[in-house]
């Protein structure tokens, strides 16, 4: 099933036009300046501190550090960070 799963999804994003992020369970990470990181489709959070956030993604971990961290929102998979950004990182599993 997975197989097949893995063959259909590319079909999907090429001929029904849908977005590729959201087929393949991909995260969405827009940064604005070094303020702000919005993160959309992340499966939890593994580690918050006012310098580090490491969120579960599919495949791995977002990692990100800085200073001065807040969480400004949190939804089941969405969440705004405020701070001082310095590194937005993916860590395969």
């Amino acid at each position: 099933m997975k197989k097949w799963q893995q063959g259909i999804r590319p079909w999907l994003i090429k001929y029904l036009a849908l977005p590729s992020d959201i087929v393949l369970e991909l995260p969405r990470i827009t940064i604005i300046g070094q303020l702000h990181v919005y993160i959309e489709n992340h499966k939890g959070l593994a580690t918050y501190s006012e310098t580090e956030l490491k969120l579960k993604a599919n495949k791995g971990f977002i990692h990100i550090t800085g200073s001065s961290f807040v969480l400004k929102m949190m939804l089941p998979e969405e969440i705004l960070l405020e701070g001082t950004i310095e590194e937005v990182k993916f860590v395969p599993e």
